[in-house]
């Protein structure tokens, strides 16, 4: 009898980036978790509206999951491969839908730029078209007209904060650790740089914390997702949002992760469902929020 083949694992898609790479690949501060849900006012920019309520909170950095509500008008860009070569990816131009947009969901970092609220924001939506779309929401001319349901977790004792990446030539959401130690580190905000595999990113972060169980939400993007179904989806820029996601104990009382998503693509197409472990490597930024369980 023949031996069986060996059964080797496709290789991860990377994406050159412009600059040198940073010496650390997860930038990560972590504080007592808080949890809000905070009433959002029609008529208001979706960055005013969830911007000062979680500033007057206290939080210096979260994640805020957005379900249902409309918004007129509506502003969004959608992920385009780049025509510079200071930029591995870049943004599409800026789309302004006519009418009522309809939210489905959409995850936001929230943390501060400038010394003011600031949002990154990716979302599932139907325009008034009828047409379902996705993509990375301008949170300064979005509009509230029907508030969405918001739900946040974050933590007031580490924050995050745009500040430049070398690396990609993007300013970037960027985890900045609090003046003391916290006394209780339950909520973890974790920056994965380029081209790390984005499950052991997330898993050796708990690792070195010594974390088994937590709820992983957040954002970002990846080279060419791969899906555990075995789609591939073939594009270098991507936007993501992670529907659901978790780390448990494995079978070897490692930390497992486990992670569903959507994502659009340069094309416009939207892709759901669970990732493949080992397969995705971040594009340009990952922002995590871990809610440790």
């Amino acid at each position: 009898m023949r031996p069986e083949p060996m059964q080797t694992q496709p290789a991860r898609a990377l994406l050159a980036q412009p600059g040198p790479p940073r010496p650390e690949r997860r930038i990560a501060a972590a504080g007592p978790l808080l949890r809000l849900a905070p009433d959002l006012t029609p008529g208001a920019t979706l960055l005013d509206a969830l911007g000062l309520p979680l500033r007057a909170a206290g939080l210096g950095g979260a994640v805020v999951h957005l379900e249902g509500g409309a918004f007129e008008p509506f502003a969004y860009v959608m992920p385009a491969l780049s025509t510079d070569p200071a930029y591995a990816a870049y943004y599409s131009e800026t789309f302004r839908p006519a009418g009522e947009t309809r939210l489905e969901r959409a995850s936001a970092t929230f943390g501060e730029r400038d010394g003011a609220p600031f949002l990154h924001v990716h979302g599932i939506w139907t325009e008034a078209d009828g047409q379902r779309r996705a993509g990375h929401l301008l949170p300064g001319e979005v509009v509230i007209r029907t508030p969405p349901r918001a739900q946040a977790w974050g933590t007031a004792g580490a924050a995050w904060r745009v500040l430049p990446d070398a690396e990609t030539n993007f300013s970037l959401f960027t985890p900045v650790a609090g003046a003391a130690p916290p006394p209780e580190a339950a909520c973890l905000l974790l920056k994965i740089q380029p081209n790390e595999e984005l499950f052991a990113a997330v898993e050796g972060a708990c690792a070195n914390l010594g974390l088994r169980r937590a709820r992983v939400r957040g954002l970002g993007s990846i080279v060419q997702p791969a899906f555990a179904d075995g789609r591939v989806v073939p594009t270098d820029a991507s936007e993501v949002l992670i529907r659901e996601g978790c780390v448990r104990e494995g079978p070897d009382g490692r930390p497992l992760a486990h992670l569903d998503i959507a994502v659009v693509d340069v094309a416009g197409r939207i892709h759901e469902g669970v990732l493949a472990r080992g397969r995705n490597s971040v594009c340009i930024t990952f922002e995590l929020c871990l809610e440790v369980e």
